[in-house]
């Protein structure tokens, strides 16, 4: 329980439905009093008073030396590679769906849920996890390192509903957080200003050096390239007229490399630390739709035996450190840690 409406309403949902329920609440970030994102000591009232609303119990769990290793010290190092990580799925992989898994056990819980827009499926002898019904709201990207152990011990009440739904129970159930607005940021960067953080906590992570264009030449300076990310556009500030898109970055140089649109498009990359929802890889190519980055289209492709995915048409900024996750219709096949 997070103590936002999404997560409430998957505890007021499986309370209806009869389940034995106990309210746990991951605190995770020690300067939790600065800020109300989810991690925050607000959230953690705001779920301890739903759990009083629903006649639950609440426990709220110390995760924060399991989260700083492997999420946050993920985030800077990653940065610090001149890779842009994504510190949600690896909250879901190392904390929600595995760590939470083995305090649930301790617990006596049989099952954990989550308020998650995605569903899972038992087909034959498989769970198949797919995609929730609100499109706008579908969360299983971040989900795709699932297996079958995780899904056979999950809920997730929420798939089958839209966000104007929850938020409707919510309110009809006299839940105090049914218009509690959305936490966007990182959980853990309180101004959602990254560059901020990794000066903050790494400061040799951030060291000034040259702006080039694709034939070497100079074009301006930098603060830091941890502040840079494949594809971006703005904020480059060593042009004039037409816009420039960051087209790689130099991390043993310190160096941002900057070029046009087109050079920043591509059809191939190569996924490690690969997952199948199945737990079994494909042995021939297989036509799939993937998506490189959470907010990105799905796109048609062939994934193969070796991890190559190969698309049908350019894509735009395929960032090393973002997850790569393939698709079949609503079904999640699994998916990758963008290498090249």
């Amino acid at each position: 329980m997070s103590g936002g409406v999404d997560s409430s309403v998957a505890a007021a949902l499986l309370k209806e439905q009869g389940y034995d329920l106990v309210g746990v609440t991951m605190q995770v970030w020690p300067n939790q009093e600065a800020f109300g994102g989810c991690c925050s000591l607000e959230a953690v009232d705001d779920a301890k008073e739903v759990a009083n609303r629903l006649e639950i119990p609440h426990y709220t769990l110390n995760f924060r030396d399991i989260f700083q290793k492997q999420v946050i010290d993920n985030f800077v190092e990653e940065y610090k590679n001149g890779r842009t990580p994504n510190p949600c799925i690896r909250c879901n992989q190392f904390i929600k769906f595995d760590y939470l898994m083995q305090k649930a056990r301790e617990l006596g819980a049989k099952k954990v849920a989550t308020g998650h827009y995605a569903r899972i499926e038992r087909r034959t002898d498989k769970y198949i996890l797919k995609k929730g019904r609100d499109h706008k709201k579908d969360q299983a990207y971040v989900l795709y390192m699932m297996n079958q152990k995780s899904l056979a011990r999950t809920l997730f009440p929420l798939g089958g509903m839209t966000k104007a739904d929850v938020r409707k129970l919510a309110k009809k159930d006299g839940l105090p957080v049914h218009d509690k607005a959305e936490s966007q940021e990182i959980c853990f960067i309180e101004d959602d200003n990254y560059g901020r953080f990794l000066k903050d906590v790494c400061p040799e992570a951030v060291k000034p050096g040259p702006i080039v264009d694709l034939k070497g030449k100079v074009v301006g300076q930098h603060e830091g390239i941890a502040f840079y990310t494949l594809g971006q556009r703005k904020g480059i500030g060593a042009h004039k007229g037409q816009p420039k898109y960051v087209v790689r970055l130099d991390v043993q140089n310190d160096t941002v490399v900057i070029g046009d649109q087109n050079d920043i498009l591509g059809r191939e990359l190569l996924a490690t630390q690969v997952s199948y929802v199945s737990g079994e890889a494909p042995g021939e190519p297989l036509p799939i739709k993937a998506k490189i980055r959470y907010n990105s289209p799905e796109a048609e492709a062939v994934l193969y035996p070796d991890n190559m995915i190969i698309f049908k048409a350019p894509q735009l900024a395929i960032t090393p450190g973002q997850s790569v996750v393939f698709y079949k219709g609503d079904e999640v096949i699994g998916g990758g840690i963008i290498s090249c």
